[in-house]
């Protein structure tokens, strides 16, 4: 049987948008100050600085006891021991990636709709969105308020809300049933990354009715 997973605080790296020196310094701070699941992605690194990388990642996460999802790539993600692997509509089928990962991986699937959504129903998760223009994805397509709710009531699984969530952007998921919001330069960009963390992880608690610690 899986762990529960607290999808509260979902961190998407991004290399191009971090303050921090490296990314092993940015996924442990923003860990320590309270982001529950990480999702190590790297567009444009090789397979072998993934990898390598991936490495790196994986014993901060695993010291700090906080499950490491790899965007897209099965390989790599086996290669590292990662605890899943999260795809988009353009990746690995999901059915593939479950292959691959086996019935005790995390695999993860965005999605923008509600048609989306219940064709990846195999998913341990969906990320749903973009949920707000943002600079990480520009070509993405907007999610609104509706669909997401229209999702949520229509599947089981844990969601996470995704794209152009920062703290203002928060407290509009009041009443959305979501799981967690992931975040990108919210975090990454900040020249606290714990500090930035802790913040938002207090405010999704709140916005959603959660005490902290639940």
């Amino acid at each position: 049987m899986k762990r529960k997973i607290d999808y509260s605080l979902y961190l998407v790296t991004d290399r191009e948008l971090m303050a921090a020196s490296s990314i092993e310094e940015c996924v442990e701070r923003a860990v320590r100050g309270g982001c529950t699941i990480v999702q190590l992605r790297e567009k444009t690194a090789s397979s072998r600085e993934f990898y390598e990388t991936a490495l790196r990642v994986r014993k901060i996460t695993a010291d700090l006891g906080v499950p490491l999802i790899i965007n897209d790539r099965a390989d790599i993600a086996l290669a590292v021991n990662a605890d899943g692997v999260h795809v988009g509509q353009d990746d690995l089928p999901l059915d593939a990636a479950r292959r691959i990962m086996g019935e005790d991986a995390i695999i993860g699937a965005s999605v923008n709709n509600l048609t989306e959504a219940l064709a990846a129903m195999g998913a341990d998760y969906l990320g749903v969105g973009a949920m707000f223009a943002t600079s990480t994805k520009t070509d993405a397509d907007l999610a609104s308020m509706d669909e997401l709710r229209r999702i949520r009531a229509a599947v089981k699984i844990p969601i996470v809300a995704i794209g152009g969530i920062n703290k203002n952007t928060v407290p509009l998921f009041a009443g959305t049933g979501i799981d967690g919001i992931a975040v990108v330069s919210a975090v990454v960009s900040q020249k606290d990354p714990g500090g930035a963390a802790r913040e938002l992880k207090t405010l999704f608690r709140s916005t959603m009715g959660k005490n902290e610690g639940v």
